[in-house]
């Protein structure tokens, strides 16, 4: 059944209420039948993201991050800087909300269709390191380089494995950055110095090869604040359990 089949005899109802001219009618019915074929368009990109859960800017809890820069984050959420081709680099320590936001930037880029792959860096180095085992690696490469906006979660965070005669993580990272530098818009998190990058990712020159494209076109927050995690766990910890029926009794 297409769109207009399935909300045809509810136009018609509204028609025979409000009795509109017919080009009227005609344009409900074929604007419905766009938002209805747009509305699964974008549910189709949010489910090919790689997005685990849907965060979003609303829900973020500002008040307890009083020095983040939010005008930069919404600035960020115009998504000027994909079409600009620009990067952006959250850093800050776990928990204080850089995921958070920059998936909930990630989902309102799927809202506008634009082709966006959210991965963290353990995932996708281990997918690249998989296209070296059974040597797809040029296919990965050129879909992760392809997507207009790639997201990169928790540099630094999870352990890079590597078989002794592979390339580091850094030379994996690098390849794919080299590509979409100034071409395409690349978003990543990190809860460790960039100083420690280089360590993390196993090669010193070739992680500030990287750091230097990032530094030249990146946007930077940096979050200086408590973790959101620990703040609702001590919360928890403080709010009193519910009694069962079987403890009331």
């Amino acid at each position: 059944m297409t769109e207009i089949d399935g909300r045809l005899e509810a136009h018609l109802a509204w028609a025979h209420r409000e009795q509109p001219p017919p080009l009227v009618l005609l344009e409900r019915i074929l604007g419905d039948a766009a938002g209805k074929k747009r509305e699964r368009r974008v549910e189709r990109r949010i489910e090919r993201s790689g997005l685990k859960v849907r965060k979003t800017l609303e829900a973020f809890d500002w008040a307890f991050q009083p020095a983040l820069d939010r005008a930069a984050v919404e600035s960020l959420a115009t998504l000027r800087f994909v079409e600009q081709h620009e990067d952006v680099l959250f850093t800050g320590q776990s928990g204080t909300g850089k995921s958070h936001l920059l998936q909930a930037i990630a989902l309102r880029a799927c809202q506008r269709e634009i082709h966006v792959r959210y991965a963290r860096c353990v995932d996708l180095v281990e997918d690249l390191y998989a296209g070296v085992a059974d040597r797809s690696y040029p296919l990965r490469l050129g879909r992760w380089a392809r997507t207009e906006l790639l997201v990169i979660d928790d540099v630094g965070l999870g352990q890079l494995k590597r078989n002794g005669d592979e390339p580091t993580a850094a030379h994996i990272l690098f390849d794919l950055l080299d590509r979409r530098h100034q071409n395409t818009s690349t978003a990543i998190t990190s809860n460790i110095d960039l100083s420690a990058w280089g360590h993390y990712l196993g090669d010193a020159t070739v992680t500030a090869a990287i750091l230097d494209r990032l530094a030249m076109n990146a946007r930077r927050i940096d979050i200086k604040g408590p973790s959101y995690r620990q703040h609702l766990a001590r919360l928890r910890a403080k709010t009193p359990a519910v009694p069962t029926d079987a403890a009331r009794k």
